[in-house]
């Protein structure tokens, strides 16, 4: 069969969403006597009655039905790449509030943001970065980022950065002479700087090797409520630190810090950006959840 003009395909469209010849001219700015024309050579193309007409009523026939059920899907692929279109070629507006972690922000959250700000330059992001984990709907934000085992099940979660691991570090001076560190019970020998958390609780450390997980509560003089502080402490020979290796990088390759209890401190996944499941967004959202996708496919790619 030839291809169907598209003008028929529109009038019987019109025609079945809209109940009637004159609703459907009214919305498409014919006659109803063109659109009647249209649908017949319609009929004539395909050998069928689309419709049953009388003077108070039109409906569909059964092949009428059949073949609007089908053009549904396709229609509503047309309107989604029409929207896509019109998404790429304007710029997005808006406004994307973020709750994260100081040190996720840092890591990760600021060099994707600044990449995708480049991009979309009139999108407005604001970013709330505090220790305690809150309630992101309720809190009024679009979306949090956190370590990926701190995700409600509820949420949908990207994942937005590489493994993490949390190491034990301290000087060269400190270790120099000190007792030494086989296994995590070996730290109640040693000064360690607590960090405390904004639940007003202390941190304890966590280990792991060949499926052994082991939790110690460490003693310590210095109590702190911010990781970098636990990293300076550390540097001027105060005691142990447990930190994430990101932060303590720099200060591991110069060798201003040394790690104990390698094989206790494996990776584990990494930051996620979650937000709710249901929740519905605009268009600037949409296209920085796909851009933070598309990333994430980039750095999977080998």
């Amino acid at each position: 069969m030839s291809s169907l003009p598209p003008g028929e395909l529109a009038a019987f469209l019109a025609v079945s969403q809209h109940g009637g010849f004159r609703a459907a001219s009214r919305m498409l700015g014919q006659t109803p006597s063109a659109l009647s024309h249209a649908v017949a050579g319609l009929e004539r193309r395909l050998k069928v009655k689309l419709f049953h007409r009388s003077t108070r009523n039109v409906s569909l026939t059964e092949p009428g039905r059949r073949l609007l059920q089908r053009l549904m899907p396709a229609l509503s692929e047309i309107g989604l790449a029409v929207e896509e279109l019109h998404e790429q070629s304007t710029s997005l507006s808006g406004l994307i509030r973020i709750n994260c972690d100081a040190n996720a922000a840092e890591q990760v959250l600021m060099p994707l943001l600044t990449r995708f700000m480049k991009l979309q330059p009139t999108m407005r992001f604001e970013i709330r970065s505090e220790g305690r984990l809150v309630d992101i709907a309720e809190g009024g934000y679009d979306c949090g980022v956190r370590a990926a085992e701190l995700v409600p099940d509820e949420m949908v979660a990207i994942a937005i950065g590489p493994d993490q691991q949390h190491i034990v570090v301290a000087s060269p001076a400190y270790l120099d002479g000190a007792p030494a560190i086989k296994i995590p019970s070996d730290l109640s020998l040693h000064q360690c700087v607590q960090l405390r958390m904004a639940s007003g609780s202390i941190y304890r450390w966590e280990f792991q090797r060949r499926g052994e997980d082991v939790v110690v509560t460490t003693p310590g003089n210095l109590v702190v409520d911010q990781s970098r502080l636990l990293l300076a402490a550390a540097l001027d020979g105060i005691g142990l630190a447990y930190v994430t290796r990101w932060m303590a990088a720099d200060a591991l390759a110069n060798g201003k810090l040394q790690q104990v209890l390698d094989d206790w401190t494996p990776p584990y996944p990494g930051l996620c950006l979650y937000y709710p499941r249901h929740r519905h967004f605009g268009s600037g959202m949409r296209a920085f959840l796909n851009f933070l996708k598309a990333e994430g496919s980039l750095r999977a790619a080998p």
